[in-house]
């Protein structure tokens, strides 16, 4: 089915924190979850550490492998882009298929999830953000796991409508089911199928599968609010803190944040056409020649070059005077962008 130009879903956005107010605050550490962080590390390096010794069969390095591919496209092509950007539509077996993947990874279910990363694009970058990568590298990246929200986010959130997320029977199964589906799809499948299939020790599989195949998934997750929002070119936008940062990207398999924030209801997150590539979009695209995936939504390339001469910071080859676009004839990207 050919992509849809929902002009109300892809309507490029400049974020703006205009409505978040400025208030003494003082971090309030959760030391529960210091605690909880510091043993889920030990664990994930003690699993590290079995990689790179005889204890861990190759067919369960091949299996955490797999399960941070299946968790990773669970968070970036289901939470993200399915349900909290609305950037494609999938059927129901897909939609159960992907929020198992979802809790595969375990980072909160799809509901509050996509809640959250609506208040970030909303407020990026401000008070309100969530992950707030002014308050520093290490906040945007971990910490705001570890202390209470601040205030202006407990009341900007409720600014943000999530009510559509509720019509989807998958997501309030899993919201209703979800700590029992994550202890058991997280945690005990993982070290189960190594254990049982091929005869792994049932505590290597643990360390090797479970614990260092999730702390893994969770920082490449965290590297797009950390390195995400700090490092790289900002070819889209200058004017915004997401940028085109090669760390994030490469451990998200091919998320570019500047295009992003630009652009958010592009299902590719990222501009076709450049050499970039990413995983996630070849799933997607999988199912949807499979007819299980449609609607997908991507901005057109005259919209994107416009954007690029409008407000980024230069380094898009658009802005290049040798560039064939800047002729004004974008007849061939536009047909690229047309058959996605």
């Amino acid at each position: 089915m050919e992509n849809s130009k929902s002009k109300s879903a892809l309507q490029p956005t400049s974020v703006s924190g205009d409505e978040v107010t400025s208030m003494p605050y003082t971090m309030e550490i959760v030391w529960s979850k210091v605690v909880f962080y510091i043993y889920l590390h030990l664990t994930a390096l003690y699993g590290f550490y079995l990689c790179f010794t005889s204890a861990a069969l190759t067919a369960t390095l091949i299996w955490a492998s797999l399960l941070y591919l299946f968790g990773g496209f669970g968070i970036a092509g289901g939470a993200h882009k399915l349900w909290c950007h609305r950037a494609f539509k999938a059927n129901l077996p897909l939609r159960v298929l992907i929020a198992v993947a979802q809790t595969v990874a375990h980072q909160g279910d799809i509901y509050t999830w996509s809640w959250e990363h609506r208040v970030h694009h909303k407020f990026s970058d401000t008070d309100a953000d969530p992950y707030n990568s002014r308050r520093g590298f290490f906040f945007s990246h971990i910490g705001w796991m570890m202390c209470q929200k601040h205030p202006e986010f407990t009341r900007m959130e409720k600014t943000i409508d999530v009510g559509d997320l509720l019509q989807d029977p998958v997501v309030v199964f899993q919201r209703k089911y979800y700590t029992s589906l994550a202890w058991m799809l997280c945690y005990a499948m993982p070290a189960a199928v190594p254990w049982y299939f091929w005869g792994e020790s049932l505590t290597t599989a643990f360390f090797v599968a479970s614990m260092f195949r999730y702390v893994f998934t969770l920082h490449a997750t965290w590297l797009t609010n950390s390195a995400g929002h700090s490092w790289g070119k900002r070819p889209y936008d200058k004017q915004i803190n997401p940028s085109d940062s090669l760390l994030a990207a490469s451990f998200s398999l091919g998320e570019w944040h500047n295009y992003h924030h630009a652009f958010p209801g592009d299902y590719r997150v990222a501009e076709l056409g450049s050499s970039r590539t990413s995983f996630h979009v070849v799933v997607i695209d999988f199912f949807a020649w499979l007819g299980l995936v449609y609607d997908r939504k991507t901005v057109r390339g005259k919209v994107v070059r416009g954007r690029v001469l409008r407000t980024g910071d230069g380094t898009h080859s658009f802005a290049l005077k040798d560039c064939p676009f800047n002729s004004g004839d974008i007849k061939d990207h536009s047909v690229v962008d047309d058959e996605i």
